[in-house]
């Protein structure tokens, strides 16, 4: 599962899951863009375990939910380094609320950075994966894009979202030989759970067969098994690493 000579770039890769991914795939032997919006102290220091790791790696800075940026940005990736082989669409967003009283723009920015974003970073590299007929684009779904969450209409609808879009975009570049997958998480370990009594924690563990909360790492290794030449044929999938929380159809 080597990915010598490969480029990747990671969305939201400053912390939790999407830094857990960088460090895998630069483990791996990718050189991995490491994209952040708002913090780059994050974004250096998961450029310095990827280093502590023996890998390589760059940052680069844009919204996804800008159109014009993202193309500025992937241009840029692509005249440095020549190609962008995979594209993880990790970054995300949550402005929870119940319906009653969500805001538009509590929707929108949701919506904007959580699905379109997904549209326009995978858009901007696919030219690039097709010149070379060697792709993979992974986005980063959730659980509760498949069971629902009270006060989450809006993340729950973009993540839902992504896996439409995957499937889709899976039969027009397959031809090419790109895949398009997704990998829905379901209650991961990070700064957003840390924050959260014991009560809390122990009220989600019991809702998860396995009975315990899973670790940035899990997501990544099921990203670099999707992003390696061992997931050559598995396109428009999505793989649920969730502690058995919810069991696809």
């Amino acid at each position: 599962m080597t990915m010598d000579g490969k480029i990747a770039m990671v969305t939201g890769g400053s912390r939790g899951i999407g830094r857990a991914i960088c460090v895998r795939l630069a483990a791996m032997g990718a050189t991995v863009g490491v994209n952040y919006v708002a913090n780059p102290a994050a974004a250096e220091e998961t450029l310095r375990q990827i280093e502590a790791a023996g890998g390589k790696g760059f940052t680069v800075r844009f919204n996804v939910a800008d159109a014009e940026a993202v193309q500025e940005g992937i241009k840029e990736i692509i005249a440095t380094h020549g190609q962008i082989d995979i594209l993880v669409n990790n970054a995300g967003i949550t402005r929870d609320g119940l319906v009653a009283r969500m805001k538009d723009e509590e929707w929108d920015s949701v919506l904007d950075t959580n699905l379109k974003g997904a549209f326009l970073c995978s858009k901007a590299v696919m030219r690039t994966m097709m010149k070379k007929r060697w792709g993979r684009i992974i986005s980063i779904s959730s659980v509760v894009g498949f069971v629902g969450n009270s006060g989450q209409v809006n993340y729950a609808a973009a993540k839902a979202g992504l896996t439409g879009l995957t499937k889709s975009l899976a039969r027009e570049l397959a031809g090419r030989n790109i895949t398009v997958n997704c990998v829905a998480p379901g209650y991961i370990v990070t700064d957003m759970t840390d924050g959260l009594s014991e009560d809390v924690q122990e009220a989600l563990k019991a809702q998860i067969p396995l009975g315990t909360l899973g670790t940035p790492e899990d997501v990544a290794a099921a990203v670099a098994f999707l992003a390696s030449s061992d997931g050559n044929y598995v396109t428009g999938q999505t793989l649920h690493v969730n502690g058995g929380m919810y069991m696809g159809h």
